[in-house]
C-alpha cells in the first residue's frame, strides 16, 4: 500500500515538461519495437495461413481415406452377398431335379432368376464403388502432393520467422522492459490517452514534434502562438486535426 502511495506521489511530482519528455521517450521506445515487428513483415500471417491450409489438407485426406475404407467394406459385403446368392442358385437348381410338378419347377426358376438379378445388381454396385474408390484415391494423391509442398513451404517460413525472432528477441525484450519502466512514471490518465491515440494512429505515433511549422503526424499547419505554447512546455497540447500530443523540435536533441 505504501509502495503504491509512493508511486502515485512520484508520478504526481513530475512537471509538465518531465511528463512530455517521458511520453516522448515512451513513443521512441514503442517506435523501435514497431520497427522490429515490421521487420517480420507478413511472415507471421503467412505462417498462420500455411498452417491453416496444411491442417485443412490433412482433414481432407483423412475424410477421403475414411470414405475409401467405407466403400471397400461395402464391396466386401456385396461380394459376400454374391457368394450367398450363388449358393442359393446351386441349391434351387438341385431342387429342380426333384420337383413333382411344373408349379414347383417354375417357383424354383423364379428364385434362381431373382438371385441372378441380385448377383448382377451386386456386381453393378461393386463397379460403382470401385470407380468411386479410384476417383477418391486420385484426389488423395493430389492432396498428398499439395500437402507435401505446403509442409516444405511451412517449414521454410517457420525457420525464417524463427531466425528473425531469434535475432531481435533480446533487443525487443530490452525495449519492452524499458517501456514498462517509463510507463511507471507516467500518470494513468496520460498513459491511457497515449495508448488510445497510438492505437488509432496509422503509423503508431501518439507523440510527435513540430516540424517546419507543422504537426509531425498529420502535417497540418501549427499557428505561431500555438508553437510558442508547445515550446514553453507548460501544458500538454494536442494537434487539433489528428489528436496527437505535440512536443517542440528541441526535445529531440535533448533526448539524444
Amino acid at each position: 500500500m505504501a509502495e503504491n502511495k509512493n508511486k502515485v506521489q512520484e508520478v504526481a511530482e513530475l512537471s509538465v515538461e518531465e511528463k512530455l519528455k517521458a511520453l516522448f521517450r515512451l513513443q521512441k521506445i514503442k517506435s523501435e519495437v514497431d520497427k522490429i515487428r515490421t521487420l517480420r513483415g507478413e511472415l507471421p500471417l503467412e505462417v498462420q495461413d500455411l498452417e491453416d491450409e496444411y491442417a485443412g489438407l490433412q482433414t481432407r485426406i483423412e475424410k477421403f481415406e475414411q470414405e475409401v475404407k467405407t466403400l471397400e467394406t461395402s464391396i466386401t459385403a456385396k461380394k459376400t452377398e454374391i457368394t450367398q446368392a450363388k449358393g442359393l442358385i446351386k441349391k434351387y437348381e438341385e431342387q429342380q431335379n426333384n420337383v413333382r410338378n411344373n408349379r414347383e419347377f417354375e417357383s424354383l426358376s423364379k428364385e434362381v432368376e431373382y438371385q441372378t438379378l441380385e448377383i448382377e445388381l451386386c456386381e453393378k454396385r461393386i463397379r460403382e464403388f470401385t470407380s468411386q474408390i479410384s476417383e477418391k484415391k486420385e484426389i488423395i494423391d493430389e492432396s498428398q502432393k499439395k500437402l507435401d509442398e505446403r509442409k516444405s513451404d511451412l517449414e521454410a517460413k517457420q525457420k525464417e520467422l524463427e531466425d528473425i525472432i531469434a535475432d531481435t528477441k533480446k533487443e525487443e525484450d530490452d525495449l519492452m522492459n524499458e517501456s514498462l519502466q517509463v510507463e511507471k512514471i507516467i500518470e494513468e490518465r496520460l498513459l491511457t490517452a497515449f495508448k488510445k491515440i497510438r492505437k488509432n494512429a496509422r503509423n503508431g505515433l501518439a507523440v510527435v514534434s513540430v516540424e517546419r511549422d507543422a504537426c509531425g503526424g498529420c502535417f497540418a499547419n501549427i499557428p505561431p502562438q500555438r508553437q510558442l505554447d508547445i515550446k514553453s512546455r507548460k501544458k500538454i497540447i494536442v494537434c487539433e486535426y489528428c489528436g496527437r500530443i505535440l512536443v517542440d523540435n528541441e526535445i529531440l536533441t535533448e533526448e539524444k
